[in-house]
């Protein structure tokens, strides 16, 4: 599936695929990027492109979305879902993570990539999306997850320690669908 945006006059088309083992070297130079040098993940070390891709496979395999975000056939962002916790009571809940290439935020790229995930998750049988944010500080990825509904239920105060500081943890979530207004069908 493949969802483009672009207005006339303005920057390249945002196209919005399904993310291939071929982009995985993409995506791991992305996340290497926010692990190096920033406080959106509390990672320190890099994973290898074989890690990242075997986190896409993790995805796939329980059914969620693993998108890339690609302008003129470069690969400039990516997200994906994954399980909010592994115990069987949080089976409708999921996380959501964003992340997007040096030098390219405030282009839309995060705003195509979350609207195309959320609408991709309530397709399925999920009714919650937490988003964990790395830092109170990242009011970027605070104001994304407010323009698509999410609200913050709460701070995790000084639960990171990278770079020298300690770094709290926003938590910010949204309903799916139906949300908890009624009962899953399993």
């Amino acid at each position: 599936m493949n969802e483009s945006q672009s207005s006339p006059g303005s920057a390249p088309a945002i196209a919005i695929r399904d993310a291939t083992e071929a982009d995985m070297a993409a995506v791991q130079a992305i996340y290497a990027h926010h692990v190096l040098k920033g406080l959106a993940t509390f990672e320190e070390i890099p994973p290898s492109i074989e890690e990242m891709a075997a986190r896409r496979r993790a995805a796939l395999d329980l059914g969620l979305s693993y998108l890339v975000a690609e302008v003129e056939g470069s690969v400039l962002g990516y997200c994906y879902a994954a399980p909010f916790r592994p115990r069987p009571a949080y089976r409708y809940a999921i996380e959501d993570s964003v992340y997007i290439a040096e030098d390219f935020g405030r282009r839309g790229l995060g705003a195509a990539l979350l609207g195309a995930l959320i609408v991709r998750c309530e397709a399925g049988p999920w009714r919650q999306m937490v988003a964990v944010i790395g830092d109170s500080g990242n009011l970027a990825s605070i104001a994304l997850h407010r323009r698509f509904g999410f609200e913050l239920v709460g701070t995790l105060r000084s639960v990171g320690f990278k770079f020298g500081r300690w770094v709290d943890t926003p938590i910010m979530q949204r309903a799916l669908g139906a949300g908890d207004g009624d009962r899953p069908a399993v």
